[in-house]
C-alpha cells in the first residue's frame, strides 16, 4: 500500500477502514492517527513511497484514543522515539485504549446492522484485540498550533471521546476530523458523514454539539477517521451529519 494524496502535502494511508494521515512539510512528518496493529508495515510502505524515510516521522498526534487508532503507536515510540501528542483527557485512554466510555451496548450493533460485520471482521483481522497502550508525551491545548510538520491548529470536539481534538490546517484548507465526523460508521456500515454510534461515542448530544466548532473552521477538505475523504465543504458534512444525528 502507498500513500495517497488528498490534499496539498497530505497523504492518506487507508487500512482495515481505518484513516491515518501522513503531513509532509520540509521539516518531515507528522502520522495523524496511528491505526491497528497491522497498520505497521503498509505505513512503512507509504513513508518509503513519499521517498522518505521512517525516521522522517517526527511526531504522532492522536485525534483520540480510541484502540483503532492507536494501534501502531507503540511501536513506533519505541523504534522512532516520536512524540505522541494527545489532549489530556485522553492520556489515560492513549494507556489503556479499551476502556473508553460509549453510550450504548457493543454486542447487538452488528445483529441490528449487519453491513457492518465485513468491516469489523477487515478491523480484527487487523489486530483489533492486540493494541497496546502508549503514553503521551506531550499535550494537545485548544486554538493552539501543534508544533510538528504541517503545523495544525487544535480544534476541540468531544462527544465521541472526552478528549477529541480535530486539526485544522488552513494554509491547506483541510480539517483532519478524526472521529468527530466520519463519512463511514464501522459500527453501523452506513456511509456519508455523521458522528459514530453510540457504541464507540461517550456522549452523542456532546458530538452533535461539538460540529459547531468543525464547521466554524470553513474547511474545504475534510479528512475522517474512517470513510473516504469529503470534497465538499465541511459545512455540508455537518449538515449531513446533524440530519443523520446518532445511531
Amino acid at each position: 500500500m502507498t500513500a495517497r494524496p488528498v490534499a496539498p502535502g497530505i497523504h492518506l494511508v487507508q487500512h482495515a477502514n481505518v484513516n491515518c494521515y501522513l503531513i509532509e512539510d520540509t521539516d518531515g512528518l507528522t502520522l495523524v492517527d496511528a491505526g491497528l496493529p497491522a497498520v505497521w508495515r503498509p505505513l512503512g510502505h507509504a513513508v518509503r513511497a513519499l521517498g522518505r524515510r521512517p525516521e522522517d516521522i517526527k511526531a504522532l498526534v492522536l485525534t483520540h484514543a480510541h484502540f483503532d487508532h492507536v494501534g501502531a503507536a507503540r511501536r513506533l515510540v519505541e523504534r522512532l522515539g516520536v512524540p505522541v501528542y494527545a489532549h489530556r483527557a485522553e492520556h489515560d485512554l492513549a494507556a489503556h485504549p479499551y476502556s473508553y466510555a460509549h453510550e450504548n451496548p457493543r454486542a447487538l450493533y452488528p445483529l441490528r446492522h449487519p453491513a457492518a460485520l465485513p468491516i469489523l471482521g477487515s478491523m480484527v483481522a487487523a489486530g483489533v484485540f492486540a493494541v497496546k497502550g502508549v503514553r503521551a508525551t506531550a499535550e494537545l491545548t485548544p486554538g493552539e498550533t501543534v508544533p510538528v510538520p504541517g503545523r495544525p491548529v487544535v480544534v476541540p470536539s468531544p462527544g465521541h471521546t472526552h478528549g477529541h481534538c480535530a486539526l485544522h490546517l488552513p494554509d491547506r484548507d483541510v480539517l483532519i476530523s478524526g472521529d468527530a465526523l466520519v463519512t463511514l460508521d464501522p459500527y453501523t456500515g452506513r456511509r456519508g458523514p455523521r458522528i459514530i454510534a453510540g457504541a464507540a461515542t461517550a456522549d452523542s448530544g456532546l458530538a452533535l454539539r461539538s460540529l459547531d466548532a468543525l464547521a466554524a473552521t470553513g474547511a474545504g477538505t475534510v479528512l475522517p477517521g474512517h470513510g473516504e475523504p469529503w470534497h465538499s465543504g465541511v459545512a455540508s458534512a455537518v449538515e449531513e451529519a446533524r440530519r443523520h444525528g446518532p445511531a
